[in-house]
């Protein structure tokens, strides 16, 4: 296993739901090159898990400080983990 590679579990908080997210989160994560999946949750947060380049990876906890035109984020939990490569792709979840 690679030491360049990382996993991320991110909880979202803030005014994150009906301002596009989850396809922004979408989009910024597959033009990082990251896999893995974004959903809506039913106490209004959005929850993502990313996996791939430690420092694409990095980027993209930075982008959900900030999130989509729109977007507010209160807070970001994250909780990083072991890389599995589970995912082929990235995305949303219903």
């Amino acid at each position: 296993m690679s030491t360049n590679k990382s996993r991320v579990h991110v909880m979202i908080r803030g005014r994150v739901q009906g301002v596009f997210f989850r396809a922004e989160t979408r989009e910024t994560a597959r033009s990082l090159g990251l896999s893995g999946w974004v959903r809506n949750t039913r106490d209004g947060g959005v929850e993502a898990v990313f996996e791939g380049d430690r420092k694409a990876v990095e980027e993209m906890v930075q982008w959900c400080n900030k999130g989509p035109a729109g977007a507010r984020v209160d807070h970001v939990d994250v909780d990083y983990g072991d890389y599995s490569g589970e995912f082929d792709s990235f995305s949303v979840r219903y």
